[in-house]
Order: structure tokens, then C-alpha cells, then sequence
């Protein structure tokens, strides 16, 4: 499910708001003054799991790795990085995640498997549909403003239930119950634009609209912009097929 909000739907969470946010959740990519390159645990220094590497600090450099650890999910030789207490230990004090995943909440569709990532390596957030509303907005920008995430993907996927009902509900103008109607409306754009031509599956032909859309308004977020426009930051859209296991790439690849 997925889609950020239209001009008019755009409310974007920053300054204050954004520190606010990191404390009410303890979620801290801020370094410790006192913490250095290694972090120690009960008198044990531990480092990060060998398998990841070093930290992608540039935007190619974090799209190879998420499609890098895709490919290992389809083939099934997946190394499960950054999966050991070491890892966890490593990460307790201060996070600084690579990727940023914007997806939906479908149980088939979990971010960290299929890009064979592990603790620390990625901020998710999960919404029927992939529909980015303000306060996921906010949540999108967090790790980009506060730790450097150098990448931004927004996923959609094949038979998306969300949108399915979304698309049926637009075209027989039947408003769902309760909070489901504001996935509808934010969908409406993807939905509006499909409709100027036929498909052989429009529900198929909306997913794909909507990330696209999805990816374009938050590379054009008032905040997020600068970023882009430095080639400090990417904002791909991608599709998961249920059926291989494989991420499709449809824009905004960064270059290498």
C-alpha cells in the first residue's frame, strides 16, 4: 500500500518537531561524544558484522548494497548480516542506517529480508499502501536530516491489496469504512492518472503510478531537495514481485 501526500497533503516535520520525535521514540543517530569508532559492552569491544562491510556513505553506494543483498534473497544464498549480538552490541549506543524504506505493510513484503540487511542497516516504515501522510513524511526525512542516510526507496508491490481496493473503490465510487477511505484519497492521484488510458491490469498499472508519484514529491520535499540536488541524497522508486522475489528499479537510480 503507499503514496506522498499532494502540496495539499504535504506537512512537512521539522526542526522542533523532528527533535521532539527522536525523543519521544529514544530513536538516536546523534554520535556520543564519548563513544568512539568500536563500542564496548560489558568490557567487550565489538565491531561490525564482517559480512555488511563498511558503511555505504554514498548514494550508489547504498542502492549496490540493497540490490546487491536482493539478488542473494532471489537466489537464496543469503549471508543474514548484521543478524549477531555483536552487531546489536555494536549498534546499542548510536544508529546511523544507510537506507531508508518506505513500503507497504503486507506480511509477504519485509523490507530487511529481501535485501538480506540486518540491525542498524535500515529505517522502515510500513503503511497500507506505501501512503506517506505528514507524520510519515516527517519519519521519511529523519534519517536523511539527522544521520546522513544517503538513500531514500519507496517499494511497492505486485498484487498490493491496499491498492486493489483503493482502485475498486474509486471506480465504483464506494467509499471504504472508517480510516480506510484516507488510504483511498491518497491514492486518488495514481488512480486519476491510470484512468486517461486502459490497462491490460490497472491495479498492476496504479502500484507502479503511485510509487513513482511517491518517490517524485518526496525528491521534490522542500527539505529533502537540497540534499538531492548535491548528489548527497536518492529517492528511487522500485516494485517487489511476489512471484521471484526480485526488486524492479523504475526511477531514480542513482549513478555510480
Amino acid at each position: 500500500m503507499g503514496s506522498v501526500t499532494r502540496p495539499q497533503r504535504r506537512a512537512f516535520l521539522t526542526g522542533g518537531l523532528l527533535a521532539s520525535a527522536a525523543v519521544i521514540t529514544g530513536c538516536s543517530s546523534k554520535p556520543d561524544t564519548n563513544s568512539a569508532t568500536k563500542t564496548t559492552v560489558a568490557g567487550v569491544a565489538s565491531s561490525p558484522s564482517a559480512a555488511a562491510g563498511a558503511r555505504p556513505d554514498s548514494p550508489w553506494a547504498a542502492f549496490a548494497r540493497l540490490m546487491e543483498g536482493n539478488k542473494r534473497w532471489v537466489d537464496g544464498a543469503l549471508q543474514h548480516p548484521d543478524r549477531d549480538p555483536e552487531r546489536r552490541q555494536f549498534v546499542a549506543e548510536e544508529q546511523k542506517p544507510y537506507g531508508v524504506i518506505v513500503s507497504c505493510i503486507d506480511s509477504r513484503v519485509p523490507p530487511e529480508l529481501l535485501f538480506d540487511t540486518g540491525i542498524g542497516d535500515l529505517f522502515v516504515m510500513r503503511t497500507g499502501g506505501q501512503v506517506v501522510a505528514p507524520v510519515v513524511t516527517g519519519s521519511v526525512e529523519y534519517g536523511p536530516l539527522t544521520a546522513g542516510t544517503p538513500l531514500i526507496v519507496v517499494l511497492g508491490h505486485q498484487r498490493c491489496g491496499a491498492i486493489k481496493a483503493a482502485y475498486s473503490a474509486l471506480k465504483d465510487d464506494k467509499p471504504l469504512p472508517g480510516n480506510l477511505q484516507s488510504i483511498v484519497e491518497a491514492l486518488r492521484p495514481a488512480y486519476q492518472e491510470i484512468s486517461r488510458q486502459k490497462h491490460t491490469d490497472p491495479v498492476d498499472a496504479m502500484i507502479r503510478v503511485h510509487v513513482k508519484q511517491t518517490a517524485a514529491d518526496l525528491r521534490s520535499n522542500a527539505d529533502l531537495a537540497p540534499l538531492v540536488k548535491k548528489g548527497d541524497l536518492a529517492v528511487v522508486s522500485a516494485y517487489y514481485s511476489l512471484d521471484t522475489g526480485r526488486v524492479e528499479v523504475l526511477t531514480g537510480a542513482p549513478a555510480a
